[in-house]
Parts: C-alpha cells; sequence; structure tokens
C-alpha cells in the first residue's frame, strides 16, 4: 500500500535570496520611533522608507532603479510637523503616496517620475480629523480615491482623497489602541485588532460590527489580523506565556478556530504579508532575522509551514513588492525590502524551475491598477471584485498619470497654495498650460536680454564717440 507521506505543493521549495551588494539602497537613516508599522511601502516604480528627519517627520522615495549609495542630499517628502509613522502607496496610481503621522494629520503626496531637486513640502491634499496620532493608513482595494485612516484617538476614518471630505468616520466601535486595520479582497469588510483584546470584522458603510472575537491568542501583546481570499481571518499574536502564534479563524463561526499554531518564544510583533494569488502567508517580525512563510489550504492542518528565509541582521521594516512588480521570468513569487539601520536590502523568493518559459501556475491573473469602483459608487452600497490583468508579458510600469475624475479630484487639479506657484495643476510634471506659460516668460525675457545688449551698444557706441571728441 503506498502511502503519501510529503505533501503536495508547487511552493514546498519557495527559497529566498538576498541580492547582491551593489543592488542594495544604502546610506538610508531609518527611522528609529518606536511604532509597529513596516516603516517601508513599496510599488513597481517607487521605494519609499520613513527616515529620521530633525524638526518633523519625513520619508524618503528612490525609483526602484536608483540602488547603491543614496546622496545625503537625496531630496525628502517633508511637511509633517512630527515624526511619520506610516506610509502606503495608491494601489490604483503608481505616483501617489498617503503618509499618517504623529501631528495628527493625513498627507497625500504627488511622486514625479524624475528625482526632484529639491525636497517636496507641498502636499496634494492635507486630511484632518483625528485629535491624536494617526498610526495606520489603508488604500481601498478596488474604489478609486478611498483611504481608512486609524488613530490613536481609537477612530477610524474613510476619506475621499479626490475631494479632501470625511466620507465615513467609525465611532465608538473601539475602546481601546487599534493595532491593525485591514480590507478583505473587495473591499466590503474591515478587521480590526485592538487593545481590548478584541479581533472585530467590520461593515464600515453600515458602521455595524459584523463579528468579533475576544482574545483569539491569550497573550497581552499586539494581535494583527488580515483577510485571506476565502474570507477567513489570519491572526497573529502571543500565548499567556509570551510564545509567537498564529491562527486561522472563520468569521462567520468565531468560536473555534480553523488552524491554531505556537511558533517560538520572542517579543518581536509578527507582521503577515499575504499573497492572494499563491496563498502564501509570509511573517516578519520586527527584529528579527528570518522571514518564515505559510502555505494556507482547505485541506488539514490548513496552515502549513514551508520554509524560513534567515539572515543575520536584525530587520527594522519591511516593504511587500505588488504582485506586478515581480520578474515573471525568474519564477519570483515575492520581493521583500528589509530595512537595516543604515540601509535597504532587496530579498527575492524564488519558486526553482527548470523552463524558462512563462508559468500559468505561478501567476494567475492579479489585480491590476485600475479601480473597479469611483468612490461614490462604493459608498452607495456597491461591492466589486479587484480588475484583474495577466503577468504572461511582464507589467511595465505607466508614466505619471492623471487621475480620471468624475468631479472636481484635488489630486489632479488645485488652487495654488501660494503667491509663487503657477495657477495650473500641482502636479509635479509640466501639464499644458504650465508649460504655455514658462514659453511665454522665456520669449519675454529673451526680448528684455535682447533691448538691454541693444542699450548697451548705443551707450557704448556714444562713450566711442564722447573718448573721440576729447583727445
Amino acid at each position: 500500500m503506498s502511502r503519501r507521506v510529503v505533501r503536495q505543493s508547487k511552493f514546498r521549495h519557495v527559497f529566498g535570496q538576498p541580492v547582491k551588494a551593489d543592488q542594495m539602497y544604502e546610506d538610508i537613516r531609518v527611522s528609529k520611533v518606536t511604532w509597529d508599522s513596516s516603516f517601508c511601502a513599496v510599488n513597481p516604480k517607487f521605494l519609499a522608507i520613513i527616515v529620521e528627519s530633525g524638526g518633523g517627520g519625513a520619508f524618503i522615495v528612490l525609483p526602484l532603479a536608483k540602488t547603491g549609495r543614496v546622496d545625503k542630499n537625496h531630496p525628502l517628502v517633508t511637511g509633517h510637523t512630527a515624526p511619520v509613522l506610516d506610509i502606503d502607496w495608491c494601489p490604483h496610481n503608481d505616483n501617489v503616496i498617503a503618509s499618517a503621522s504623529e501631528d495628527t494629520t493625513v498627507m497625500v503626496w504627488q511622486i514625479p517620475d524624475y528625482v526632484p531637486v529639491r525636497s517636496i513640502t507641498e502636499p496634494v491634499v492635507t486630511l484632518e480629523g483625528h485629535s491624536k496620532r494617526v498610526g495606520i493608513i489603508s488604500w481601498h482595494p478596488t474604489a478609486r480615491n478611498v483611504l481608512l485612516s486609524a488613530g490613536c484617538d481609537n477612530l477610524v476614518i474613510l476619506w475621499n482623497v479626490g475631494t479632501g471630505e470625511m466620507l465615513l468616520a467609525l465611532e465608538d466601535m473601539h475602546t481601546d489602541l487599534i493595532y491593525n486595520v485591514g480590507w478583505n479582497r473587495n473591499g466590503s469588510l474591515l478587521v480590526t485588532t485592538c487593545k481590548d483584546k478584541k479581533v472585530r470584522v467590520i461593515d464600515p458603510r453600515k458602521q455595524q460590527v459584523v463579528a468579533e472575537r475576544f482574545a483569539p491568542h491569550e497573550g497581552l501583546r499586539p494581535v494583527r489580523a488580515i483577510f485571506t481570499r476565502e474570507g477567513h481571518i489570519f491572526t497573529t499574536g502571543f500565548t499567556r506565556m509570551s510564545q509567537r502564534e498564529l491562527g486561522l479563524w472563520d468569521p462567520n463561526n468565531f468560536e473555534e478556530p480553523i488552524a491554531l499554531q505556537e511558533m517560538d518564544t520572542s517579543n518581536g510583533v509578527l507582521l503577515p504579508f499575504y499573497d492572494a494569488d499563491s496563498s502564501i502567508v509570509y511573517l516578519c517580525g520586527k527584529g528579527d532575522s528570518s522571514i518564515r512563510y505559510f502555505e494556507i489550504t482547505d485541506e488539514a492542518p490548513y496552515v502549513h509551514y514551508l520554509n524560513t528565509y534567515s539572515s543575520k541582521e536584525p530587520q527594522r521594516g519591511m516593504g511587500f513588492m505588488p504582485k506586478r512588480g515581480l520578474d515573471v521570468s525568474k519564477c519570483e513569487i515575492a520581493r521583500f525590502f528589509k530595512l537595516h539601520e543604515r540601509k535597504c536590502e532587496p530579498i527575492v523568493m524564488t519558486v526553482p524551475r527548470k523552463s524558462d518559459l512563462f508559468q500559468d501556475d505561478l501567476y494567475p491573473d492579479t489585480p491590476g491598477p485600475e479601480p473597479a469602483l469611483e468612490a461614490d459608487e462604493w459608498l452607495s452600497g456597491k461591492d466589486a471584485e479587484p480588475i484583474l490583468i495577466s503577468l504572461r508579458d511582464g507589467y511595465v510600469p505607466v508614466k505619471n498619470r492623471e487621475l480620471k475624475v468624475v468631479k472636481k479630484n484635488i489630486l489632479d487639479n488645485r488652487p495654488p497654495p501660494g503667491p509663487r506657484r503657477s495657477h495650473s495643476t500641482s502636479n509635479a510634471d509640466l501639464s499644458s498650460p504650465t508649460l504655455e506659460e514658462v514659453l511665454e516668460e522665456i520669449r519675454a525675457l529673451k526680448e528684455m536680454v535682447q533691448a538691454q545688449e541693444k542699450r548697451i551698444s548705443d551707450l557704448e557706441h556714444k562713450l566711442c564717440q564722447f573718448t573721440n571728441g576729447t583727445d
């Protein structure tokens, strides 16, 4: 009788590998703020890292290709008056990033495709509604311009970034500090973890808690929770004996876990990064020097340990590349950007395959940069799955693109904040009216120079005559 001893999985041999030294980002002063966020956000065009800065909060944005040593005078994105705690790239526009800060505000920035000469100090829009520091921000996965923020005032706010308006405020739901917030795949539900030891599933538009579970992990330290593709909830936390633990739960039956596994003894909070296409969850602990990864399936024990990537240096934070930013020709299924004290090290996760052909089984269609809904449609009750794209020919990021607008959109067009700004769009790249104004100004300057040259020539001629007359 044949007995299958080893579970069959195409991801069983996934391995992690750091890039070569010249492909790292060196000389970056990573923020030392004590906050359990990833401190790093990445998309197919840019890498953003929260950095140390005097007199306020700042983060640095680097084009992905700009590896090596970073100039100490490299422009930053500065505008917050206190440290930045979280940053997140817009999933529908690779040039738009949001930042949350201790100064109680959320700011949204448009990043140009070229490296600016000076630091970017003017956000496209500032969102003010929290009374204490804002530690969590997250863009809606399918609706355009919908941004969530959660602050230490126990308040979750949803914004329409396109108009700068508050769409919803989820008050009186959390009795203590919110640890993390995550959307489900189509953005119809939220999962939150809180210091009051409860995990809540919230319908934000009905402003009601759909399901909740008290103490999924018995320890006192922070819990993290994310939705899986199937609608289950994956959590990381601590046992009463301070051992790290992971759990898988069905929100329709929150009493009993689908799976609960103890891991190790360490006090670093495990940040889960989930890849819905492969159903792999990667666990990165702050202060750890390893990345553990598990496959979530529908057969017992449901959460299957795959492997651990280990290194010598502990991580200060971690960025996770969206699927469309990966190199499909090398069977790359995930790429992490590990923050050290003074550098950022990309780590590539690969499935070993002998063929150079496109691997359909590794790369199902994945969410692309097009939103499925407008903010108003989502608010009125519509839901839509993400619009998927194929990675067969690789993904090429588009140029700094304008957002399509239903109403006047602040991200595309806003009044100038000061007398020195031109009366046109606030985008860093030049739109056509701005270009015309600049050309007109150049013409006027040329005429002025020519007039001055003629005047100087006349004066020299007169001086010459005067000199000749006196000799």
